[in-house]
């Protein structure tokens, strides 16, 4: 049969793991157990030569072999059996010069010659060796026997039965079985633990599909279109993909570092680090309206996931403008109904001379102001933006004035960052007036240039911004509106706490500044400083993007060639 080796990842990592415990412990117990058997020889040989030194080294021995024959009952035999039976050796036989025995374990073999040579004993030489003689295999050593003036007289043969020592080794075997046994059974639990815990981690995926899963990982974070950023459990950005390096306007070094070595303070940062709660949660980075969604993982970190709403965000608001221009023209179409139906009862009735007064004095009215508001602000954009949101305030019920220190001359190097920017300012300050019951509401916009600086003031007689809300009202995200008609404070057109926000980065990116105070007499004043915003008297627009560190906006193509005619302008 043939074996198959394992796909996933945990079953290869456990088939490794006991495999690999497995021959360790097979090579470690062969280790072990193939010097024992050296071991165990070497010390019966030891023990034989001790023997051996310690019976050549009694006096008597040397001189009763010289003065006695080999008998069966002489003192050497005594001497030799009774060392024999005191130490536990296998016999201890004594020799003379010729190599005859003159003791020996078997008394019949005394005074027989040995059965191997023992001329190096003889010529002075101590001999250890495992061999084979008339009582079989032994452990032996031979060592000479000297007499009292150190002449070679004999020589003293002892051995030790080989079976035992054998037999010493065959029962260390099952010891260290044993405990190989045991190093292996705690092995194989290690490594089954080990690869259930890498089960759970890797998900059963196999070796095989992980470098195609690592493929796909990197290849779909960087081509959608949402900023993703991972964080470890430390809170230490893991990874950032090519839209949120975009979005955030950070780079490929910012994996491994804190999220407060990368952002600035701000909501922005708050959101991503999980210090803010709630889904689908707003942030303004670099001037663009972010959505964010954090969701934990299970080693503690997180991931978020960013959306651009910057374009969606102004096209609501652009919805939200043509909304109340749509609402103001319908309001005026009900006037021009009642003016016409006035003019018409005029000309029935004869009355020539009133119908003509009548229509001059109606017609006056919005050409005046519509002149107004275009000789003291030149650019097109923006005193076409005046006249719409004058309709919008009179459809409210609120009196929107141009305050007679407006004087707008220059040439804007980006009307449409005005435009955001006033657009804003007007659109709350018409929410606060007209939802405080207060008589003749108003607003009043006033824009001033101060060489190539830009001043915007929009002020209003509503409710008024408390000193403890003057801050948090230009972070993102936050807003009163939905609070009711007597909330106190500034919201968003959209009420989702964005136009403040963008007002002041707009302003930051100006290099100038956004703040409110209070009004005298009631109400809230908004002043926003936008250096470098017009260009130099006498400079021409240029036709391309402006390179002013202080505005990295565009310039307005062609506003001089195309302006929009405002009712009632001279032509």
């Amino acid at each position: 049969m043939r074996i198959h080796w394992p796909r996933r990842v945990f079953a290869q990592v456990l088939t490794a793991q006991v495999t690999l415990t497995t021959g360790v412990m097979v090579l470690a117990t062969g280790l072990f157990l193939a010097p024992l058997s050296s071991q165990l020889d070497d010390q019966a040989m030891r023990r034989a030569l001790a023997i051996a030194q310690t019976t050549a080294a009694d006096p008597d021995l040397a001189r009763e072999l010289t003065t006695t024959g080999p008998a069966p009952h002489g003192p050497v035999q005594a001497d030799a059996e009774r060392i024999r039976r005191a130490t536990g050796a296998l016999y201890i036989v004594v020799m003379d010069p010729h190599g005859v025995r003159w003791s020996h374990t078997n008394p019949a073999e005394i005074g027989r010659h040995v059965s191997t040579d023992p001329s190096r004993t003889l010529a002075g030489q101590e001999v250890r060796q495992i061999d084979t003689g008339t009582l079989g295999r032994s452990a032996r050593a031979k060592v000479p026997l000297r007499d009292a003036r150190g002449r070679i007289v004999g020589a003293v043969s002892v051995g030790i039965a080989y079976d035992s020592v054998r037999g010493r080794l065959m029962g260390t075997i099952p010891t260290v079985l044993r405990y190989a046994g045991a190093a292996l059974a705690v092995g194989v639990l290690a490594a089954v633990v080990l690869s259930r815990r890498l089960r759970r981690r890797t998900h059963g995926v196999a070796f095989a599909d992980i470098s195609a899963l690592l493929d796909e990982r990197e290849a779909m974070l960087h081509s959608i279109r949402e900023g993703v950023v991972a964080f470890d459990s430390r809170g230490r950005i893991r990874l950032v993909n090519d839209e949120a390096g975009r979005l955030l306007g950070v780079g490929a070094g910012a994996a491994g570092r804190a999220l407060d070595e990368v952002l600035p303070p701000g909501r922005t940062t708050e959101v991503l680090a999980g210090r803010v709660d709630g889904a689908d949660l707003l942030a303004v980075c670099g001037g663009r309206v972010l959505i964010a969604n954090r969701v934990p993982t299970r080693d503690g970190g997180a991931v978020v996931t960013l959306r651009d709403r910057t374009e969606l965000e102004l096209l609501g608001r652009e919805l939200d403008s043509t909304q109340g221009l749509l609402d103001a023209l319908r309001a005026q179409d009900h006037e021009h109904a009642n003016q016409l139906h006035t003019l018409r009862g005029l000309l029935e009735l004869g009355r020539y001379d009133t119908a003509v007064e009548f229509v001059t004095e109606v017609t006056s009215a919005h050409r005046a102001s519509a002149e107004q508001i275009a000789e003291r602000v030149h650019d097109p954009l923006l005193s076409a933006l005046l006249v719409g949101k004058a309709a919008i305030a009179a459809e409210r019920g609120v009196s929107l004035r141009v305050s007679p220190a407006t004087l707008l001359p220059d040439a804007v190097v980006d009307p449409r960052d005005l435009v955001t920017v006033l657009g804003n300012l007007i659109d709350n300050a018409l929410d606060a007036s007209a939802g405080h019951r207060r008589e003749a509401p108003f607003v009043e916009v006033e824009l001033r240039a101060e060489r190539t600086t830009a001043v915007l003031r929009v002020s209003d007689n509503g409710p008024g911004v408390p000193p403890e809300r003057r801050e948090r009202i230009f972070a993102e995200g936050w807003s009163t509106k939905a609070a009711g008609p007597g909330a106190v404070g500034r919201a968003p057109v959209r009420g989702r706490g964005i136009g403040l926000a963008l007002v002041r980065r707009l302003a930051e990116r100006y290099g100038g500044m956004a703040r409110v105070t209070a009004r005298a007499g009631g109400g809230a004043v908004f002043t926003v400083v936008l250096p470098e915003a017009l260009a130099p008297r006498g400079a021409a627009p240029p036709d391309g993007p402006g390179e002013r560190p202080a505005a990295p906006s565009r310039w307005h193509h062609g506003h001089e060639e195309r302006r929009p005619k405002v009712s009632g302008e001279p032509r």
